[in-house]
């Protein structure tokens, strides 16, 4: 059994930071490659960055890069994403996502397992 839980959001002013966690249990995840995923209101989820768990590779989506890192603690096995220059417009439902294949992907039916997301607000 896989579980994912993210922490870490909350509540910031623009130009700020915030960084979310995820903290993966039930498998051994060398083989796996992890994303980050968000969702506004009334708006479609979308993809904000993966990372490959055994190489360390990451790629991001255009509206995040240069603000936005992904990372991971193979000893605690979690995963980062570390959020800075914060923009009301990332105001989203933050999910983690695990896919049981190391190649990265930015579309969300391309993962098997999902956090229940944890809440980010950028106030202007």
């Amino acid at each position: 059994q896989v579980q994912l839980v993210e922490s870490g959001g909350g509540l910031v002013q623009a130009g700020g930071s915030l960084r979310l966690s995820c903290a993966a249990s039930g498998r051994t995840f060398s083989s796996y490659a992890m994303g980050w995923f968000r969702q506004a209101p009334g708006k479609e989820r979308e993809f904000v960055a993966a990372l490959n768990w055994s190489g360390g590779i990451t790629y991001y989506a255009d509206s995040v890069k240069g603000r936005f890192t992904i990372s991971r603690d193979n000893a605690k096995n979690t995963v980062y994403l570390q959020m800075n220059s914060l923009k009301p417009e990332d105001t989203a439902v933050y999910s983690c996502a695990a896919r049981s294949r190391s190649s990265l992907r930015t579309m969300e039916d391309e993962y098997d397992y999902w956090g229940q997301g944890t809440q980010v607000t950028v106030s202007s």
